[in-house]
């Protein structure tokens, strides 16, 4: 009968089961692909640094407006987990809010973003060139696209879509998660910062090292918090100084690798 319907609380089954399949479909999946392209690389002749790992490539090259359509449905689509997320937290009787990623703290969220992104930024291009010079790192390049009027704004709006789908999933939601199902803090911080540093892999091991590294810092920074928000603002600006940054500079100061 349509009276005796009762919403019962989601069981820790309903809990870990919802979590593999919001991973599978998003960062756990980058995770594979990133493992089975590492694999490639160094059974690949030649030196890890001799190859490239070419972020934002075109997808039409020579068509402008296909491109663009390309761009804009490539970001947006990755987004959709995100949306899975949201919904979950929403049945959960919670949301978005639960996990920080709102608007209730917007100055606090964007100063301490700002200052996470000027700390990590610059040990994170000092790290990334030793590694690379060491030969544990493909040489990154951030950005291929053609120089079109909307190449910056999609830069911008690929780390703003970066940012969102990792800090609300592998932070936010999955630590959310793994303590729901019993799992300590160390537990759900190695998880949670391995994972960062998995789906990372297809640069070499210093992508996987140093972003396992992020991850352990900004799993700290939520604990004390408790708001994904400010690490989305510093991984947004970190992504936007990597991909402007290098459309800038490539080819300009010798300090940058190109490929």
């Amino acid at each position: 009968m349509a009276g005796s319907f009762r919403q019962e609380r989601p069981t820790r089954r309903i809990f870990r089961d919802e979590t593999l399949l919001v991973l599978a479909l998003s960062l756990g999946a980058s995770a594979v692909s990133a493992l089975i392209s590492f694999v490639g690389s160094v059974t690949k002749p030649g030196g890890l640094k001799d190859q490239a790992a070419t972020l934002n490539s075109s997808a039409a090259p020579g068509r402008p407006w296909l491109d663009l359509a390309w761009q804009l449905f490539g970001i947006a689509t990755a987004l959709v987990p995100v949306a899975l997320v949201a919904h979950l937290l929403v049945r959960e009787g919670a949301g978005l809010r639960a996990i920080g990623f709102d608007l209730r703290r917007p100055l606090p969220d964007l100063g301490r973003g700002a200052v996470i992104a000027a700390g990590i930024g610059s040990t994170g291009i000092a790290f990334y060139l030793a590694a690379r010079e060491l030969g544990f790192n493909l040489t990154v390049v951030p950005e291929g696209l053609p120089d079109v009027w909307w190449k910056f704004p999609v830069l911008v709006l690929s780390a703003a879509q970066n940012s969102i789908v990792e800090e609300v999933i592998v932070v936010g939601y999955l630590l959310r998660r793994l303590d729901q199902l019993g799992w300590s803090p160390g537990a759900s911080l190695a998880a949670s910062s391995v994972l960062r540093g998995s789906y990372h892999l297809y640069q070499g091991i210093g992508g996987f090292i140093g972003n396992m590294v992020m991850g352990v810092v900004f799993v700290w920074l939520y604990r004390r918090w408790g708001r994904v928000g400010p690490l989305v603002v510093a991984h947004t600006l970190l992504d936007v100084g990597a991909f402007v940054g290098y459309a800038l500079l490539a080819g300009k100061v010798g300090w940058l690798p190109t490929a």
